[in-house]
């Protein structure tokens, strides 16, 4: 098929344009082909054997490209925006996406994914609102803002991972007297393709008992406490019931995988590599029911294996340094920086981080993907391939 402009499909009265090719596996060229495809374009109908090769290829082939982000100038970007932009209304929030470059300069990290850096300047709140997107918040540097979930004020501090399913009421304050950036992630290109997608204005404020900012929000208190689930409760709606995984716990769990991995005990995923999954503590599923969150620690001088998976992700450097490589690209990376693996690329890292520039000695990187959509659909596949293959 060849491609047409909106105004020529308009004035001709169908957007659909077939071209009849001397290749191989195609009907021969004829007047009476030509005729049929006239046809076909004037009903508004496409015939399988123009489009197969695009509509079935033999693997994954990604719209989206692999693409790095760095940090520093996210940052400086964002505190522009910070003594410019406000927040209310309107705009709701002073949140900059990250535009995958293949995707028609749409705000989406890939296919199915938004990432983007949120920026909120001293004693300034972002107002309450809801939707149906499923998101998160990650933060790789500093602490002051307390996010309000459904009334709970949860802190936000570096390392932190906190998950908010959709449809739940949400503000954020900063109770200090410095500006602070940090991660967003929602599955908003992926309702927005399947056309689900709710939003809804919440108070625009929120009231003096939700401004408070204890060291720990009313889920964690509840949720937090490793292997044991409080039988007063069961979550009402979908995605984690706890609203923060503390960076301490995350830590520790990744700093233990390698110390029993250097005792000889295993624990690693490979070696070198270890990792964890933030998982729901009422039954163990994913944190969000179309977003898979991980965490992964390389330690100095080791490289993964290259590995293949259906669905996208988008990957923050939270601490250390090192190389990526995504398909055909490779980039040195350090703290901040964000990067997208897309559909079916391989990816692997190796680790060149050390005590001057991480405080675990290792490259960590936090991830997230769109894995528990495609599982859902048993469309999720991985390939792993030997680093020496």
């Amino acid at each position: 098929m060849t491609p047409s402009s909106p105004a020529h499909d308009i004035a001709s009265g169908s957007p659909v344009r077939l071209q009849a090719v001397a290749a191989q596996g195609q009907p021969e060229v004829t007047p009476a082909l030509e005729e049929l495809y006239r046809g076909f374009e004037n009903e508004l109908l496409v015939p399988l054997w123009t489009e197969i090769g695009d509509l079935m290829p033999a693997h994954p082939r990604s719209r989206a490209v692999p693409h790095l982000w760095r940090w520093d100038r996210l940052r400086e970007l964002a505190a522009q925006a910070g003594d410019l932009v406000p927040v209310g209304r309107g705009g709701e929030r002073r949140a900059i996406a990250l535009a995958n470059p293949s995707l028609g300069g749409r705000p989406f990290a890939t296919p199915t994914l938004w990432a983007a850096i949120q920026y909120l300047m001293p004693g300034e709140d972002a107002p309450e609102h809801r939707h149906t997107q499923h998101a998160f918040r990650f933060v790789v540097e500093g602490s002051g803002v307390w996010t309000v979930v459904g009334g709970d004020p949860v802190p936000m501090n570096r390392g932190d991972f906190l998950p908010q399913a959709g449809w739940n009421w949400h503000a954020h304050h900063n109770a200090t007297s410095e500006p602070m950036a940090w991660i967003d992630g929602l599955d908003i290109p992926f309702q927005y393709v399947t056309e689900a997608q709710f939003f809804e204005f919440g108070r625009d404020e929120i009231s003096d008992a939700e401004r408070i900012t204890p060291e720990r929000s009313r889920s964690e208190r509840l949720w937090a406490h490793p292997g044991l689930r409080p039988l007063s409760a069961a979550p009402t709606t979908p995605g984690s019931p706890l609203l923060s995984y503390k960076w301490e716990y995350t830590d520790a769990a990744l700093r233990d995988q390698l110390l029993l991995e250097k005792e000889g005990f295993g624990g690693t995923v490979e070696p070198g590599h270890a990792a964890v999954r933030y998982s729901n503590p009422h039954d163990g599923s994913d944190v969000l029911p179309t977003i898979r969150a991980e965490f992964h620690r390389i330690a100095r001088g080791a490289e993964t294996a290259p590995v293949r998976e259906t669905g996208s992700s988008v990957h923050q450097v939270f601490d250390g340094s090192g190389v990526v490589t995504v398909g055909d690209k490779s980039w040195t990376v350090s703290r901040g920086d964000l990067f997208v693996v897309p559909s079916w690329e391989p990816f692997s890292a190796r680790s060149e981080a050390g005590t001057t520039d991480s405080d675990s000695g290792a490259l960590d990187l936090f991830r997230f993907s769109d894995a528990p959509v495609f599982e859902a659909l048993q469309l999720h596949h991985t390939r792993r391939t030997e680093k020496d293959a």
